[in-house]
């Protein structure tokens, strides 16, 4: 697989990230030439673990992840996905989660991917992903691109929401795109940072103080990495992608998926549905967990990586 065009140096913030020695990161140009930022961790000789971040999210909210992970002897990718973090907006309201397809967020695996050969980092390479990178993971993986297993954290199969509204969504962000209104945000959303805005009590994404204290801090002292709520033209096409993933069967390889129980921003049902019918799948469940099973407390993330490092090394 060749880059699309040669990696440029871009900006890292390191303290931020608080991740192991090394971080840096690099200007990529997916196949139809919108930049994203890629982030790296060398370090770990048994392999590189290619994390998939979910919507809102970016390289240095993955730095203690990735320092878990190279602590247990594993290199570690991820990236900015197109459309948030420093990656280009797509909408001139920059706050806007926008993507026309979820096809799009493989071309920018590809030039992760790509990144990842032209740096030499160690193979083999396993798969991780959180959220709506759970979703593009799972595509991943019917793709055929080489991972020999892969984690899910809360994966985006299915949006939360209420039964009722289910059908009326489905409706009215396929009608968005022809009638010129797919840039308009999600109903109940508009171009807030939830991170940046909302308190720790009461909060979706963990149960842990410091974590919280963490992923906050990283968009305040830079604001540029936050991200508002999702366009029309994002729901549609998650809507349409979860659909289309959970009408395929499991693909036959080594997997594990964790999900809090206490879980309120993925529909749980397909995930427990696929996992149910995953044949070298598990599920774990983390009691009183929220969204987010890599930002919880110590235990938790303890937990996490010690079990996704043992299928990793198990899938050599």
């Amino acid at each position: 697989m060749n880059a699309p065009f040669a990696p440029q140096p871009a900006p890292f913030h390191a303290a931020l990230a608080d991740g192991p020695p090394g971080g840096r990161a690099y200007w990529l140009r997916a196949a139809d030439g919108v930049r994203i930022r890629a982030g790296l961790w060398g370090g770990g000789s048994k392999g590189t673990v290619v994390l998939l971040p979910g919507r809102t999210e970016y390289v240095e909210k993955y730095g203690r992840a990735a320092a878990d992970l190279v602590a247990r002897g594993w290199s570690v990718a991820t990236l900015d996905w197109r459309g948030q973090g420093l990656a280009d907006r797509l909408l001139p309201d920059p706050m806007s989660g926008h993507v026309r397809d979820f096809d799009d967020y493989q071309r920018d695996l590809d030039a992760l991917l790509a990144l990842v050969a032209e740096q030499g980092l160690p193979g083999p390479l396993m798969l991780m992903g959180h959220s709506m990178g759970g979703c593009i993971a799972l595509r991943a993986l019917h793709r055929g691109l080489g991972f020999r297993a892969a984690v899910f954290s809360a994966p985006m199969w299915g949006i939360m929401m209420a039964a009722w509204l289910r059908p009326l969504a489905q409706v009215v962000s396929a009608l968005a795109g022809p009638f010129g209104q797919a840039h308009r945000y999600a109903p109940g959303t508009a171009a807030v940072s939830y991170v940046a805005e909302a308190e720790f009590a009461g909060n979706v994404l963990t149960t842990d103080r410091e974590m919280w204290d963490y992923m906050k801090a990283q968009v305040l002292a830079e604001p540029a990495l936050g991200l508002g709520g999702p366009s029309m033209g994002w729901l549609r096409a998650a809507l349409s992608e979860c659909a289309a993933l959970m009408a395929r069967p499991a693909p036959d390889l080594p997997a594990l998926c964790v999900l809090g129980t206490a879980e309120k921003v993925v529909d749980p049902a397909p995930i427990h549905l696929r996992m149910q019918s995953w044949p070298k799948g598990r599920l774990d469940l983390y009691p009183g967990a929220e969204h987010e099973i890599m930002m919880e407390g110590p235990a938790i993330r303890a937990r996490f990586f010690d079990a996704s490092a043992g299928l990793f090394d198990a899938s050599r």
